[in-house]
């Protein structure tokens, strides 16, 4: 029976996902999409042509792959419909007939960026750095059930009914709480009427759609948005994203069964890097934090923020490949470290009392006084770029990897080497 194979990522986003999950989606079938909305960017670069796609799954670069928004997914129509134009300007001509949509996702507004914007204005300094798109209040809506679903625009009476309420509720807070513009009725339903028999024709069953794969001997690949400690539950509370970001998230907000999944590729950089407001103990406010951050490129494929950078933390890692059950690790921008005499690697936590602790807490505010204790390594001082060979790897860069394998628990499976799909060491084929 073939593999079914979640891709995920284990830090606080942008790890390089999407050129994971690019590399195998040339063998699989179908790739879903379980959660998160148009607020995560995943760059595939394939030959000369650079795409960044946010809410359509990686897979769709490849003409045979089926693309799949499960119902854990928060869709903006606008965002979609532009994104798909995009793509069949890079050459994707079938890209909107290659898309299903679950009937069951939730339906972002224009109001929930509105929202998202005067809530964040509101938090002054204590902003936890969204991306202001409204991913957050639609899910929001969502939990309190009181949200708008896909499948609702088939039934357009019970669609205004339920528009109405919603608009009622968040407009309140808009004026009388955030002092803000009122979203208007007329300028929603404008907008809806414009997308609605577009997007219902791409509205199919996600959940039978992967049952009947499953049952052919297809594979399919769970494709993660963000990162393991951007998540709802188990991240740096209270910053981070709305949803289920872990393995779990990807079996609930596709309808797939939980041992429908056969192996679980954990994605990570060789350093870190994080976006936005939170807890951060091994960042680099320095000059060598710049010279990651320019080395690698190190801004968002949505919102062209810089990210913080730092050193790899195997604390937080080794609580990433327990939460996700990990199978294999895919260890991103080897070559980005090249140049550096030492490299560091975080293995605790020191806490104000003088503990050292290998376990991360679970509350942003639990991380005050903490520093990392770190291990130094030598650097390599060789261009690992675009090597395709383990064997010709310089040697203290296979010390390096091997060093974080260790620490993880969890065996590398693949090394990347550049940001082609071709500049990538496989160790492990995670389908085979």
């Amino acid at each position: 029976m073939p593999k079914n194979v979640i891709v995920l990522g284990t830090q606080w986003g942008d790890e390089g996902k999407g050129k994971v999950a690019d590399l195998l989606t040339s063998e699989a079938n179908i790739v879903v999409r379980s959660q998160g909305g148009n607020n995560a960017g995943h760059t595939l670069v394939v030959g000369d042509r650079k795409v960044v796609v946010r809410l359509v799954p990686s897979g769709i670069m490849h003409p045979k792959c089926r693309c799949l928004i499960g119902s854990g997914v928060v869709v903006n129509p606008v965002a979609l419909f532009e994104e798909i134009e995009e793509l069949k300007a890079a050459g994707v001509a079938d890209a909107e007939e290659r898309i299903t949509v679950n009937g069951s996702c939730s339906l972002l507004l224009p109001v929930h960026p509105a929202i998202d914007k005067a809530s964040e204005k509101a938090r002054g300094k204590g902003a936890i750095g969204t991306t202001g798109r409204g991913i957050g209040p639609c899910y929001e809506d969502k939990v309190a059930r009181r949200g708008v679903r896909v499948g609702d625009l088939m039934h357009m009476d019970f669609f205004v009914e339920k528009l109405k309420r919603l608009l009622d509720y968040r407009n309140f807070m808009l004026k009388n709480y955030f002092h803000a513009e009122e979203v208007s009725f007329q300028s929603v339903m404008e907008q809806v009427e414009g997308y609605r028999d577009r997007l219902l024709r791409m509205v199919g069953d996600v959940s039978d759609i992967l049952a009947k794969a499953r049952a052919d001997g297809r594979k399919i690949l769970f494709e993660g948005a963000q990162g393991t400690f951007l998540d709802i539950d188990f991240g740096t509370y209270p910053y981070v994203t709305s949803s289920n970001t872990t393995a779990g998230g990807c079996v609930t907000g596709s309808g797939a069964g939980p041992l429908s999944i056969d192996y679980v590729l954990g994605i990570a950089k060789v350093y870190t890097t994080r976006v936005g407001g939170g807890p951060y103990p091994t960042e680099l406010k320095d000059e060598l934090g710049e010279h990651i951050r320019q080395r690698g490129k190190e801004f968002g494929a949505v919102t062209g923020r810089p990210r913080r950078t730092g050193w790899f933390d195997a604390v937080a890692m080794h609580r990433s490949a327990v939460l996700n059950s990990l199978s294999g690790l895919a260890l991103m921008k080897l070559d980005v470290l090249d140049d550096l005499d030492e490299v560091k690697i975080c293995t605790g936590y020191r806490y104000p009392d003088g503990q050292v602790r290998d376990l991360p807490p679970f509350s942003a505010y639990d991380y005050e006084g903490v520093e990392p204790v770190y291990e130094t390594m030598p650097g390599w001082k060789q261009s690992t770029f675009g090597i395709t060979s383990w064997d010709k790897l310089p040697e203290n860069a296979r010390k390096y990897v091997k060093r974080l394998e260790e620490l993880s628990g969890v065996k590398v499976a693949i090394l990347s080497t550049g940001p082609e799909r071709n500049q990538t060491i496989t160790l492990e084929d995670p389908f085979a």
